[in-house]
């Protein structure tokens, strides 16, 4: 069609010299190139321009690359003010508004690899000040002085810094994210393993949060790039998603920039993968930050309450809450041996015949059932018999609504003796009906379980019953105190009385006394162990 004009022109330059007109959709550029609706435009316009010189040509082309950012009314189109204005807020580390001699020359080398000169930096601030109201405020760039030196880029002609910049920051033609800055390939998960946020990017989301108001402002910053934006806490609702969906998190975190402001490659390197769990059983121990346990429960047992406590809410704050925004998922802190760990709590749908693999893979199991309902216990204990009796997944007994009056359990074995019979813990009162915060010591408890299934903790209690208790008791009995007394002042005295303590003889009887007494409680453990 073309040849019968005359004209020898690359079908890509008529593809955007026809998008510059309007002959030619969005849609339609993914189509062939000659299609019979334009076969008659296309030909007018040939002849129309068939005697034009190669810089015709090379202009109408710059032109149709422009007319991607600048509408035909010379003004920045939405999607392209959208992306600029993300990039503006991801550049904006202090997030003060402004773009100071130091986020400048940060984002100059992001995008270039080289700072800027000061005396550059002073005449492109110069050049705003001349051509924009409140484009320069405090010695820095505004986002409306942002805005202005990238349309006055594309309008001279040097529209290659604009998509360089929009390169950079993970746009693609369409002025959207591209997919591979959202989703890096470079992560793979195998089987039985977790993924978690690494320090480096708890770091990053703490300072998130700490530049933007921790309610509103986030949501707003994170909307440039993403209309459903989540609203994240600093380490805690991160680890979450990290934990329940690795894609969605890498996704958060490159609408937040987090490869930009670290400088890694791709947000896939703020993931850890956590090794396979049957190695960590196989070394005894482990170097995971978070622990899941999975709560089972009949209906009205209180596993609803048990998740909301674990927040911090007790029974009169969780009837604030209407039902639909009641989560499944709860998540916090807890201090184990003074290491700071995250236990996910997930509430397992009470139906007995239908629980998934995915209902049964947790770190620790916790059976939660009413102390005051005769009917509640009896879910589980087929619920332990049948998925948990033959694993080797801790699981803890919790006997919730203790403030109410306990009744007798309608089944074969009274909770204590069930819990004795399959060598678990005692079961654990618990309520959150309190008047301030419910206490939060059981789940230190549930983390120390998960984290050390291998120890088999059998006793979280002070029954004065069971081996640990009598062990403890021992200890802090007044026969070893009054031993460990003498002993203290007898090494005392003789330092001072002596002044030569360093002498063989006096630190071979030290040791040995040391050993024989460490044997001796060794010992007594073990005899102790044999008759529980």
């Amino acid at each position: 069609m073309l040849e019968e004009t005359g004209t020898n022109v690359s079908i890509s330059t008529v593809k955007l010299v026809l998008y510059r007109h309007n002959l030619k959709g969005r849609s339609a550029r993914k189509k062939p190139l000659l299609q019979n609706r334009h076969k008659k435009a296309r030909l007018r316009f040939a002849t129309a321009h068939g005697d034009k010189d190669c810089t015709f040509w090379r202009n109408f082309e710059s032109n149709c690359v422009i007319i991607l950012l600048i509408g035909l009314d010379s003004q920045m189109k939405p999607a392209c003010i959208k992306a600029l204005t993300r990039i503006f807020k991801v550049s904006d580390l202090d997030n003060d508004g402004i773009l100071n001699d130091n986020e400048l020359n940060f984002f100059q080398r992001t995008c270039f690899n080289a700072p800027l000169a000061s005396q550059a930096l002073e005449d492109v601030k110069n050049v705003v000040r001349k051509n924009v109201i409140d484009g320069v405020c405090d010695n820095g760039l505004t986002l409306k002085g942002f805005l202005f030196l990238h349309t006055l880029f594309i309008q001279r002609g040097r529209h290659e810094t604009t998509w360089t910049v929009l390169r950079r920051f993970g746009y693609d033609d369409d002025l959207e994210l591209h997919q591979d800055y959202l989703f890096p390939l470079t992560l793979k998960i195998p089987p039985d393993c977790t993924t978690e946020l690494n320090h480096d990017a708890y770091l990053f989301l703490q300072s998130v949060f700490d530049k933007h108001d921790k309610v509103l402002t986030l949501t707003v910053a994170l909307q440039e790039g993403a209309e459903n934006a989540p609203l994240w806490g600093p380490s805690v609702e991160g680890q979450l998603t990290t934990y329940l969906d690795v894609q969605r998190c890498l996704e958060y975190l490159g609408y937040l920039g987090y490869p930009i402001i670290s400088e890694q490659e791709s947000q896939a390197v703020a993931i850890t993968v956590t090794r396979d769990k049957k190695i960590d059983l196989q070394k005894k121990q482990t170097q995971r930050s978070v622990f899941r346990c999975n709560v089972f429960g009949d209906s009205g047992s209180g596993k609803s309450g048990f998740l909301q406590a674990f927040l911090g809410r007790n029974l009169t704050r969780q009837n604030i809450i209407s039902e639909q925004h009641m989560s499944y998922y709860a998540i916090s802190t807890a201090y184990v041996y003074g290491q700071e760990k995250y236990l996910l709590l997930h509430e397992v749908f009470p139906d007995f015949n239908v629980l998934s693999d995915a209902d049964q893979a947790c770190d620790i199991v916790c059976l939660a059932y009413d102390a005051s309902n005769p009917h509640s216990f009896e879910y589980c204990a087929r619920v332990f018999k049948q998925y948990f009796m033959d694993t080797k997944t801790p699981c803890m007994m919790i006997a919730a609504k203790s403030d109410l009056q306990e009744t007798k359990q309608l089944y074969a074995l009274t909770p204590l003796e069930f819990c004795r019979k399959h060598k678990m813990p005692p079961p654990q009162a618990f309520t959150c009906n309190t008047a301030d915060e419910p206490c939060k010591d059981i789940y230190t408890k549930l983390t120390t379980m998960a984290m050390h299934p291998h120890a088999r903790l059998r006793c979280m209690c002070t029954c004065n019953r069971c081996t640990f208790c009598h062990l403890q008791n021992f200890i802090n009995s007044e026969l070893v105190q009054t031993v460990k007394a003498k002993l203290y002042t007898a090494i005392l005295s003789r330092h001072v009385t002596q002044a030569d303590l360093k002498s063989s003889t006096f630190w071979l009887r030290v040791s040995v006394g040391a050993t024989v007494f460490a044997v001796l409680g060794i010992a007594m453990y073990r005899v102790l162990l044999k008759q529980r």
